[in-house]
């Protein structure tokens, strides 16, 4: 009798565990965001609400925005539905409303039409962070023309792109003719618009090999930021580590000691290739972001700020 019982406890407790799995096809519908040891969570979004995102979340790139991309971004493309965020690419015939406007840069002032719609959605002025733990749920599409971005901007007024930084979590496109997945960190050279990267790629196929229903899948990619180093993160693996003592400009300043803001987006063509033969609309769904920092207030000694408001793969891949 008594080793039915526990056969029974046991066969209750791994039922309970495996509900409380999470779906890796399907969003994370469970009530409360994970908790972390050592660690209190500061902000997060679960997108759990049908509609357009929380707005003293997000707000929104609009128009032809940068390197050449394909896409009008407009707030239309965003929305929340079945516990996730979604940003879709559309293909469209419309006339661009800035065409010969000195609003657009030079590339994009001259395009008569929109071909292509997305969205972008961003913290600017409402959330950025120093230092943390940020983690997000999301799956990729992967079809030819799409670019697919988690990243972050500094929000230093006095500085632009590249000075004041900017951190890669993912980025998805074509890189030396393959679809690949990208972990990047860039800072300032002296030089406008020059950037000193510290860069990983890996061509896609290395995940799909392992795993032919990977990009049918949620997957999180995950970033541990301190004063020391930055270290980028898929499913656990360690992809792409990069120490804040080679982070500096030329003139001193050290942008990943200050904030930064975060970005979501799905960009068109350029680095994505081109879309023309596919299938739209393409779904770029994220299903959670999560920024965690250490419960102490401190890293390493250092006040951490709250914002406002494996080497197993490293070892074979490409860097």
């Amino acid at each position: 009798m008594k080793i039915k019982l526990i056969n029974l406890i046991i066969m209750c407790f791994a039922a309970q565990l495996g509900l409380a799995q999470t779906n890796p096809y399907k969003p994370d519908v469970r009530p409360a965001p994970q908790q972390v040891d050592g660690k209190k969570l500061v902000w997060h979004d679960e997108f759990n609400i049908p509609g357009k995102p929380k707005s003293d979340n997000w707000s929104y790139e609009e128009g032809f925005v940068r390197n050449r991309e394909l896409q009008w971004y407009q707030p239309d493309n965003a929305f929340c539905a079945d516990n996730r965020l979604v940003l879709e690419g559309r293909r469209v015939n419309k006339p661009n409303p800035q065409y010969g406007s000195d609003k657009l840069p030079d590339w994009a002032r001259h395009r008569e039409n929109i071909e292509f719609t997305s969205a972008c959605v961003i913290t600017k002025d409402k959330h950025s962070w120093k230092y943390g733990r940020f983690e997000i749920r999301a799956k990729i599409p992967t079809e030819l023309g799409s670019w697919p971005a988690i990243w972050l901007l500094g929000i230093n007024p006095q500085k632009g792109w590249p000075d004041n930084g900017e951190i890669d979590i993912m980025e998805f496109y074509i890189k030396n003719g393959s679809p690949s997945i990208l972990a990047n960190v860039a800072w300032g050279t002296g030089q406008k618009h020059v950037a000193k990267w510290d860069e990983f790629y890996q061509a896609i196929s290395f995940f799909t090999d392992k795993d032919p229903d990977w990009t049918n899948k949620y997957h999180i990619w995950r970033m541990e930021w301190t004063p020391t180093a930055i270290e980028l993160y898929l499913d656990d693996y360690l992809l792409n580590r990069t120490s804040l003592d080679e982070t500096i400009n030329p003139d001193g300043y050290r942008p990943f000691t200050e904030e930064q803001y975060l970005l979501l987006n799905l960009a068109l063509g350029s680095n994505g290739g081109d879309p023309t033969d596919t299938t739209f609309p393409l779904q770029y769904e994220i299903d959670y972001v999560r920024v965690y920092q250490d419960a102490t207030g401190t890293y390493n000694g250092k006040k951490q700020d709250e914002g406002r408001t494996n080497e197993a793969v490293k070892a074979c891949c490409t860097h």
